[in-house]
């Protein structure tokens, strides 16, 4: 590169060196290999207080001592705090009482709801399955009814036997309707036009 007499910064000479190398994208040719996290040191006075123990230990085992573990001497306050850890008040176990049984019945009673929404739903796919059976049975008599009637015979009854004729072109009544599907009638038709 040419010395432009310009001073360089930082960012520039980051820009340059990863020109360089490239850049790496996550999963674009390779994946990048996870690296190892280094070891910790452990300071020296670690190292010294187990040396101190281990040695400790070893004096107690060559001194004939009956016990493997070397007892620890704990203070009083720290006895105390293990003591009442261990031991539950009766007001604690009374509270766990309380929540326990609490908790007991409303899992029952969900369990009693789900169990009766359940059978209610059976009931109800058993009653609508009775329903499409007897709309099939009912249209089923429907078409068999309707099948049976001729619709020339009545007729032949209807102006033989009852004397009933089609209606005169003056007697005929037209109407207009808007947009509505149906007609509701308020008051009488008229009798002139």
């Amino acid at each position: 590169m040419a010395n432009t007499g310009r001073p360089t910064t930082t960012r520039r000479n980051q820009n340059t060196a990863r020109s360089n190398r490239g850049v790496y994208v996550e999963g674009n040719a390779a994946k990048r290999l996870q690296e190892t996290p280094a070891k910790r040191k452990r300071p020296p006075q670690a190292d010294i207080a187990r040396k101190r123990a281990k040695a400790v230990r070893q004096a107690e085992a060559d001194s004939g001592a009956k016990s493997a573990k070397p007892t620890r001497q704990v203070s009083r306050e720290a006895r105390q705090n293990r003591e009442k850890a261990l031991n539950m008040s009766r007001g604690f176990v009374v509270f766990l009482a309380v929540v326990s049984v609490a908790v007991l019945f409303f899992c029952v009673h969900y369990i009693r709801l789900k169990s009766e929404v359940t059978a209610q739903i059976k009931a109800v796919a058993v009653l609508e399955s009775e329903l499409s059976e007897l709309k099939e049975d009912n249209d089923a008599y429907e078409s068999q009814v309707t099948s049976n009637v001729d619709l020339n015979e009545i007729k032949k009854i209807a102006i033989g036997r009852l004397g009933m004729k089609y209606p005169s072109d003056d007697q005929k009544m037209t109407y207009e309707t808007s947009k509505s599907s149906y007609v509701r009638q308020y008051q009488d038709i008229p009798e002139t036009r």
